[in-house]
């Protein structure tokens, strides 16, 4: 059962997606033309669909907590990331999707990687520290024209419960720009494919979102405290 359910989801995946392109020759129109504020409506609404659309499909149950902790300007979103169903969480289910900081492989991926880079998107190379720097760099700026960025700061996925070390990237970004932190706690992600072999099967999913934390005026030490006093919020989510 698992079997069909697997290659019934990824078949739906690129179907879908091809669906998509239509959807995607308009966004690169709006932006061409410049009219950002409708291009990001459009393509905010569209990624969305398609994220709870995959997560429907797979059986996901979602639950999310907190929605009134999401700040009104831009912030850091930092999350746990326990699996590959971590990312269309993340662009469905808390607000707006907002760019994220993705490994440097999604860019290989055919029309994802163009709706990625309509949604501000930053490709990371984990191997390649120089061009690391620079995509946290991309970041600050990206913040500083008001948009949220959604940062996985244990640099991979978990595929269970327990959460590693918090890299200290995100907190940077979010202290050199004064954007406020937002932590949340994935739960249960894992178990709809790297708990099964990697074979999809239903499960159900808690999304937390907590209270913000303020980063304007923190000093070097505080700063420098960060990476492990957010993990320790989220864990004890």
């Amino acid at each position: 059962m698992k079997i069909i359910h697997t290659a019934i989801w990824f078949t739906y995946f690129w179907i879908y997606l091809l669906m998509m392109i239509p959807g995607l020759l308009k966004a690169n129109r709006l932006m061409k033309e410049g009219r950002t504020a409708e291009h990001d409506a459009y393509v905010s609404k569209h990624v969305a669909r398609w994220a709870k659309s995959l997560l429907k499909m797979a059986g996901a149950k979602v639950t999310v907590h907190g929605m009134e902790h999401i700040p009104q300007d831009a912030a850091v979103f930092v999350s746990n990331h326990q699996g590959n169903f971590d990312v269309p969480i993340m662009l469905g289910y808390i607000g707006e999707p907002k760019a994220l900081l993705a490994k440097a492989e999604l860019a290989r991926l055919p029309i994802i990687r163009q709706w990625m880079k309509h949604l501000n998107c930053i490709f990371v190379d984990r191997n390649n520290v120089r061009q690391a720097i620079n995509s946290l760099n991309e970041a600050g700026k990206l913040i500083e024209s008001n948009y949220s960025v959604v940062v996985f700061p244990e640099g991979t996925r978990s595929k269970r419960e327990e959460i590693g070390d918090f890299k200290p990237g995100a907190f940077r970004i979010a202290a050199k720009t004064g954007a406020p932190i937002v932590p949340v706690r994935i739960q249960g992600s894992y178990k709809l494919m790297e708990d099964n072999g990697m074979w999809i099967r239903p499960a159900h999913v808690t999304v937390t979102i907590l209270p913000s934390i303020p980063t304007e005026g923190l000093s070097k030490t505080e700063i420098a405290a960060l990476p492990d006093q957010v993990r320790e919020i989220i864990s004890r989510a």
